[in-house]
């Protein structure tokens, strides 16, 4: 029975220890990301992945980025990259936005299951917005409020 209350008073300071490493942790983090966003975030990338979210979220998503920045950073690593080049091409196609800018890379990435790296494609597409966006946002917005009026909806 002492043999245990001895590993419980011995446990205790640990847990305590690592409570306290986990709070200077947390401040670390918030102070890491305030001098890091100014330099590696980007209010208008957008990270595109090809499983989490529909494509039409993202050409939404891009819209926005539009109104509010003027231009757009779409990014994709990999299978993704199919996603970011229709997202590009839809927003084009419908007047909105114009290509500025295509970057290509290759990531490393690790990989659990493999001893090296693996290299993956990246695609950084920079839009800008077109000289009719504006216009063209205000229609769109015009029709989905005339639509809605006429179906006895608001």
């Amino acid at each position: 029975m002492q043999a245990q209350v001895e590993v419980q008073d011995q446990v205790r300071p640990g847990v305590e220890e690592v409570t306290e490493g986990m709070e200077k942790l947390k401040v670390a983090a918030i102070n890491n990301n305030n001098a890091v966003s100014n330099e590696n975030y980007k209010k208008n990338r957008i990270q595109v992945s090809n499983t989490k979210k529909p494509l039409f979220f993202y050409v939404n998503l891009a819209k926005r980025y539009l109104q509010q920045h003027d231009e757009v950073e779409l990014s994709a690593l990999g299978m993704a990259i199919a996603t970011v080049v229709t997202v590009a091409e839809i927003l084009k196609n419908n007047g909105l936005a114009i290509e500025k800018r295509i970057l290509t890379s290759t990531v490393e990435m690790k990989d659990e299951t493999r001893e090296r790296p693996i290299q993956k494609a990246k695609v950084e597409i920079i839009l800008t917005k077109a000289d009719k966006f504006d216009e063209l946002m205000a229609a769109a917005s015009e029709e989905r409020e005339l639509g809605g009026d006429e179906d006895g909806h608001h």
